[in-house]
C-alpha cells in the first residue's frame, strides 16, 4: 500500500471513530446531563465512566485526523495544514475539559452520602454548574471549532482536488452551517439538542462520513496527490525496454 493510500485509509477510519465515539459518549452521558438531581441521587456512574471513555477515544481520534493528514495537506498549503492540526488539538482539549466536568459530578455524587442535609442545595448547584461547563464545551468543541476545522479541511481538499468536488463543497457548507447554528444557540435562538440544532448538524455529519467512506474505499483523487519521496524529488519514469 503506497504512503498516500495508507494515509487516506487511516484518516478515514479515524473520522468514522470520531462519529461513533461522539454519539456513544453523548448517549451514555444521558443520566448526568438530563437529571438535575443526579449529584444527590443513586447515580449511574459506570455508564458515565463508559461515556467518558468514549470521549477520550473521540479526543484521540480528533488529534489523529489532524496528524495523519498533515503530510498530505502541507503540500497544498503548509500554513493552513498546520492551522488545521492546531485547531484539532484545540478541539480535543475542549472535549477533555468537558470530560473532566462530567467526572467531577460523579465525584460530588459519591461524596454526597456523607454530606449534611443542609448541603444538598449546594451540591445541586455545583452539579448543575459542572453540567453547564460540559454543555458549553459541547457547543464550542463539536460545533464552533469543528465547523472551523471543516472549513479549513474542505477548502484545502477543494483547492487541491484531493476528493471529488461535491464532497469538499459539502464540507464547506456543513462547516459554515454548524458555526452559524452554534451562534444561534449561543444567543438563545434555540437549544443545541433540538430539531433546528440537529438539522444544522446533518451536513457536517454527512461531510465527515462521506469523506471517511471516500478515503477508505478509494483514497485521494490521483490528480490531487503529490507522491512523497524521501529526497523531495519527482519520480523518474524508467526508460522503456
Amino acid at each position: 500500500m503506497v504512503p498516500t493510500r495508507r494515509t487516506a485509509v487511516v484518516a478515514g477510519v479515524l473520522f468514522l471513530v470520531t462519529e461513533v465515539a461522539a454519539m456513544g459518549g453523548l448517549a451514555l452521558y444521558g443520566p448526568v446531563l438530563h437529571d438535575a438531581g443526579y449529584v444527590v441521587g443513586p447515580g449511574a456512574d459506570t455508564r458515565v465512566f463508559l461515556g467518558a471513555l468514549c470521549e477520550i477515544v473521540l479526543a484521540a481520534a480528533v488529534v489523529g485526523t489532524g496528524v495523519v493528514l498533515f503530510p498530505v495537506l502541507k503540500k497544498q498549503n503548509e500554513g493552513a495544514a498546520l492551522g488545521y492540526v492546531c485547531a484539532r488539538l484545540l478541539e480535543a482539549a475542549v472535549i477533555i475539559v468537558g470530560i473532566v466536568s462530567v467526572l467531577s459530578v460523579v465525584t460530588l455524587r459519591r461524596g454526597s452520602d456523607a454530606a449534611a442535609a443542609g448541603d444538598t442545595a449546594s451540591l445541586l448547584t455545583a452539579g448543575r454548574t459542572l453540567v453547564a461547563v460540559h454543555d458549553w464545551t459541547f457547543l464550542m468543541g463539536p460545533n464552533v471549532i469543528l465547523g472551523a476545522n471543516s472549513l479549513v479541511l474542505a477548502w484545502l481538499m477543494y483547492r487541491a482536488g484531493l476528493v471529488p468536488r461535491f464532497i469538499a463543497v459539502l464540507g464547506l457548507a456543513g462547516g459554515a452551517l454548524i458555526c452559524a447554528s452554534a451562534t444561534g444557540v449561543m444567543f438563545g435562538l434555540y437549544e443545541q439538542l433540538s430539531v433546528a440544532g440537529s438539522v444544522a448538524a446533518v451536513p457536517v455529519f454527512a461531510w465527515e462520513v462521506g469523506l471517511a467512506v471516500r478515503l477508505i474505499t478509494k483514497g485521494f483523487e490521483p490528480a490531487g496527490v503529490l507522491d512523497e519521496f524521501s529526497d523531495g524529488r519527482s519520480p523518474v519514469t524508467p526508460a522503456a525496454g
